[in-house]
């Protein structure tokens, strides 16, 4: 009589491992999707090549007028990207742009002690990202940075609440402190200083950073990540190429 081989026994050990979960802190979040286990889908808006204006500070300047015709949350709100040299490492904030004129995008804040200010002395280049969830877009900027001077930003120093303005030069941004006492002592020591003085002049480490456009995108989400997505590019001639990239 014939038997049937038994299988030979395998070392569970030894057994491939499948795709697992399990050390997954978070895996593939749904962002609030009513649709269980899929994300959300974006479906407010679209963007075309006849869209978009020429410049893109006029653009941008078009875009944020609406974010804030829409009641889109602190649309000011930026992340702002810098690198080291010659580590290359990077590090990323969430600031405020204050100012958007012809040549950029401004942002303030120290100069002197903060990770940004070692940063950019020694790479002075810097990208911004702004997202505005309530219209599903996001403005992408990359270029070169300038301070400007004591007198443009005494400007919008000036019209800062008294307690942010003691505070710029209390604060040693990014430095280690001792505790909250330490930071409510030096805010103490400032006030004595400026006591009865309304017109605070700004202190020489702080001020506006302009971050001079070299490429901007432009990004409004689509249906199945088939985001409209374009490109301005900064020619030698100083006209801007415009160009869609795939999403």
């Amino acid at each position: 009589m014939l038997h049937s081989a038994k299988p030979p026994s395998i070392d569970p050990q030894m057994q491939p491992e499948g795709p697992s979960t399990s050390s997954k802190r978070i895996f593939a979040p749904t962002g609030g999707s009513t649709d269980p286990g899929h994300a959300v889908q974006y479906a407010k808006g679209a963007l075309d090549r006849d869209d978009l204006s020429p410049s893109p500070t006029d653009q941008f300047h078009a875009w944020f007028k609406h974010a804030v015709d829409s009641k889109v949350y602190q649309p000011e709100t930026v992340t702002l990207s810098t690198a080291s040299l010659p580590s290359g490492k990077v590090s990323a904030r969430t600031v405020f742009m204050k100012e958007l004129d012809d040549k950029g995008f401004v942002i303030y804040s120290n100069w002197e002690t903060s990770r940004k200010a070692a940063d950019v002395a020694s790479n002075p280049q810097a990208a911004l990202t702004f997202w505005w969830r309530e219209l599903e877009r996001q403005v992408r900027v990359e270029g070169r940075v300038e301070r400007l001077t004591a007198e443009e930003s005494q400007v919008y120093y000036d019209t800062r609440i008294r307690a942010s303005r003691i505070g710029a030069w209390a604060s040693p941004q990014s430095k280690v402190l001792d505790g909250r006492e330490e930071l409510e002592r030096r805010v103490k020591e400032v006030e004595e200083r400026f006591e009865g003085q309304e017109k605070i002049p700004v202190p020489e480490f702080w001020g506006g950073l302009r971050v001079i456009p070299e490429v901007v995108e432009f990004w409004q989400g689509r249906q199945s990540r088939l985001h409209d997505r374009f490109r301005y590019t900064k020619q030698e001639d100083g006209e801007w190429n415009i160009e869609r990239l795939g999403p």
